[in-house]
């Protein structure tokens, strides 16, 4: 288990280029390896979750060349194939939840796995309505948790009212739809990556006045070149460290700015912070911006409703930001952070109350008083990546800084986290 010691060090000022955008790195290879033609993807995501579909796509018959231009993919012809031995998905929720959709067209048997804690994350969101659209998917717990058996093929067109927003859940459908079309309706909308990417394929997708999301069958789904833009959940954690950290700034090249994504950016600006958004050109289907963060001082605010859902992967930096904030700052609506890599509600008060923080924990979210970390403090990061990554930025405000337990697991998104840290910090 590796072990991060942070401590106060002075501004962050310099240029960065983010990782490639994790939930695009994901879709780019699944998609390509479901369509015709072969295809090229440039600024891949090279982390662990990454990798965990990247093997599993090659286990389905797909062949995946990497050269100094980033991967091409080739599709094998008529399809996936039947893998020959289980599919590791390894920490990746993303990876299984979307690979048991595509798998549950195709008429071969599957079976995805994955680590400790992806064994322990709910599955049944999935694996009903596959279901219902004529597949046979078992896993323990009657498919409550991994491993996934799945009986793919002979898919009938259903529609599916989902009771929370996940862009998982309805990406799984998507691609269990691609062979006998599928109608899936949200309570909000969550991103759309899925969607964009499937209409610059050809596939027919519509959304109805009703709020319906319908995707009829392709007659043929076209291979695409993706350029993955730089991921916001990465840059979230420099946008805050920005913020907080007296003396700092940041600029941030080429980073996806979907406005399904873009929930921290309007929290943050919110809470009065200094971020200048800058558009740029961009040939794919996701707007593309360069992002400027300036330290200021922050007020506290209230993240709740369609706003959390927008940016609950970002939520446990925003609450350190929350923290530096002046005033009281609420978060809810996002219960869906219990069911993470760790419980995140729970990580995050944790971590807080151990600098000195004042956080009320409720059953989907928690009250942060701010007025800035009191002392230092020994944070367990329960092997999560964006809570090591979130108490770092907290170890650089903290008078007596963070250590940090379990940041190993950065590795899953953010390889690179703490030599960029070093860079900025000169």
């Amino acid at each position: 288990m590796t072990t991060w010691e942070i401590v106060p060090q002075g501004p962050l000022r310099g240029e960065l280029r983010v990782p490639g955008d994790k939930s695009i790195s994901h879709r780019s290879l699944i998609l390509d390896a479901l369509a015709e033609g072969p295809a090229r993807v440039r600024g891949l995501l090279h982390s662990d979750d990454v990798h965990a579909t990247l093997g599993a796509v090659r286990a389905l018959g797909v062949e995946v060349v990497e050269d100094d231009d980033g991967l091409i993919v080739r599709p094998p012809e008529g399809g996936l194939t039947e893998p020959a031995d289980v599919v590791d998905c390894g920490n990746s929720g993303t990876s299984i939840r979307l690979l048991t959709g595509a798998c549950a067209a195709w008429p071969f048997l599957t079976v995805l796995t994955g680590d400790a804690s992806l064994r322990r994350r709910p599955m049944r969101r999935i694996v009903q309505p596959l279901r219902a659209m004529g597949a046979t998917v078992d896993g323990r717990k009657d498919g409550e948790l991994p491993p996934l058996v799945v009986r793919g093929g002979g898919l009938h067109m259903t529609q599916h009212a989902l009771k929370v927003a996940s862009a998982q859940v309805k990406s799984s459908l998507f691609l269990a739809g691609l062979r006998s079309g599928v109608m899936v309706k949200e309570p909000r909308q969550s991103r759309d990556h899925t969607e964009r990417m499937l209409a610059a394929m050809g596939a027919p997708i519509r959304r109805t006045e009703e709020d319906w999301l319908v995707l009829m069958p392709p007659e043929r789904l076209h291979a695409v070149d993706v350029d993955v833009p730089g991921d916001v959940s990465a840059a979230a954690f420099w946008l805050v460290a920005a913020c907080v950290v007296p003396g700092s700034e940041i600029f941030l090249r080429r980073v996806g700015v979907n406005p399904t994504r873009t929930g921290v950016i309007d929290a943050l600006e919110a809470m009065g912070a200094d971020i200048q958004v800058y558009p740029v050109e961009h040939g794919g289907p996701e707007p593309v911006a360069d992002l400027l963060a300036r330290h200021g001082p922050l007020v506290g605010t209230r993240i709740d409703g369609e706003l959390a859902l927008r940016c609950l992967d970002e939520l446990p930096v925003l609450a350190v930001a929350a923290a530096c904030a002046q005033g009281r700052t609420v978060i809810a609506d996002a219960a869906e952070l219990r069911v993470k890599e760790s419980d995140r509600i729970a990580r995050v008060v944790a971590g807080l109350r151990a600098m000195g923080v004042q956080v009320e924990e409720y059953p989907d979210g928690m009250v942060i008083e701010g007025g800035g970390p009191k002392g230092g403090g020994c944070v367990d990061a329960s092997h999560d990546h964006r809570i090591a990554m979130a108490f770092a930025v907290a170890g650089l405000v903290a008078p007596e800084g963070a250590v940090v337990e379990g940041a190993d697991s950065v590795t899953s998104s953010y390889p690179q986290f703490r030599h960029h840290l070093e860079h900025l910090l000169g």
